[in-house]
């Protein structure tokens, strides 16, 4: 009996001591952005060891993406934590996964132009008229920004029984079209634009302030997972902070923080951007954690407009921006 005690009694200790004391796992923090200046925060930020200074004692892996859709997929699949996306995929997300994608920041806000052939009969929108226009993507920020541009010009696609014929045309394979006179026009995010009109002449017919709300439309935000948001506010937030950093030292050094973010694209993809193209690009885009709510909210408008969704009823609960609203008001003191 006393040996049976004796080992009781250890038990109950060894419980105590460990078994109540859950034990500290390993966390890594999953972030997600695309190789373009677009996504410039999370160029820097994971080429300059910022992230990883902010969220000290966890483990950082980026994750790069070339289209919104793939970078939901994995955040659906919690293999991204946090993202860089544009909005359209972000309210996408958010509605298939019955609010589980979450916008807490702004990243960029402009960034893109429409551009036509050299030789091509346009200089307006209403020129568009009967010309093949490319997007990057069906449903994606630009292809919306262009169907609002149509529809305040009068005009319709082809699909909806209008003239103006739409393409889904990567944007690397924009240029070919274009050259060769498959496409007319093209409404792209930067550093496309310039490139195209640098690299083969096309003519600008709306800078980026001309698109929509004279430029304060939302080019891409940042997203996270509602569990990962709600499991992890000091994470979501420490990586805030480091955005909002990252941020504000682009806009106080465009041309060092340019540099870097072109010298992370060629990093990641092996490829570099002329350093003229790279400068008209970024002053086309607005760097600012201000996610341009109400552009969003009429992306919303125009996804259920268009048939991209159903509907999107507590569009609110789309946003939680008190952490980047606190961060933006420590920031002013």
């Amino acid at each position: 009996m006393k040996k049976s005690l004796a080992l009781l009694i250890c038990a109950v200790l060894t419980f105590t001591l460990f078994g109540c004391a859950p034990a500290k796992e390993k966390t890594t923090v999953n972030i997600a952005f695309f190789p373009n200046i677009t996504h410039a925060q999370g160029l820097i930020g994971s080429g300059n060891g910022a992230f990883e200074e902010a969220l000290s004692g966890y483990d950082v892996e980026y994750k790069v993406f070339n289209a919104g859709p793939a970078e939901i997929e994995a955040l659906f699949a919690g293999e991204v934590d946090i993202g860089y996306i544009g909005p359209v995929p972000a309210i996408s997300g958010f509605v298939r996964s019955d609010g589980d994608i979450v916008i807490v920041s702004g990243a960029t806000c402009g960034g893109a132009v429409l551009v036509a052939r050299a030789d091509a009969d346009i200089t307006c929108v209403a020129d568009l008229a009967g010309k093949k226009v490319a997007i990057p993507q069906l449903g994606n920020t630009q292809h919306l920004s262009l169907l609002q541009l149509l529809s305040a010009n009068g005009l319709e696609t082809t699909s909806a029984g209008g003239t103006v014929d739409v393409y889904a045309v990567a944007n690397s394979e924009i240029k070919s079209l274009m050259q060769t006179g498959g496409i007319d026009a093209a409404l792209v995010p930067e550093p496309w634009g310039s490139r195209l009109i640098h690299e083969i002449g096309a003519k600008l017919v709306l800078d980026y302030d001309q698109i929509w709300l004279d430029g304060n439309y939302a080019t891409a935000v940042v997203v996270v997972r509602k569990d990962f948001l709600t499991e992890h506010p000091d994470l979501v937030e420490k990586f805030l902070q480091a955005h909002a950093g990252i941020t504000e030292y682009i806009n106080e050094n465009p041309d060092e923080a340019m540099a870097a973010a072109n010298a992370r694209i060629e990093e990641l993809t092996g490829a570099t951007l002329d350093s003229e193209v790279l400068t008209e690009a970024a002053s086309r885009i607005v760097f600012t954690t201000d996610p341009a709510q109400e552009s969003i909210e009429d992306f919303i408008d125009l996804s259920i407009a268009q048939g991209f969704i159903d509907s999107c009823d507590d569009r609110d609960a789309l946003f939680s921006l008190d952490m980047i609203s606190k961060i933006n008001s420590e920031a002013s003191q």
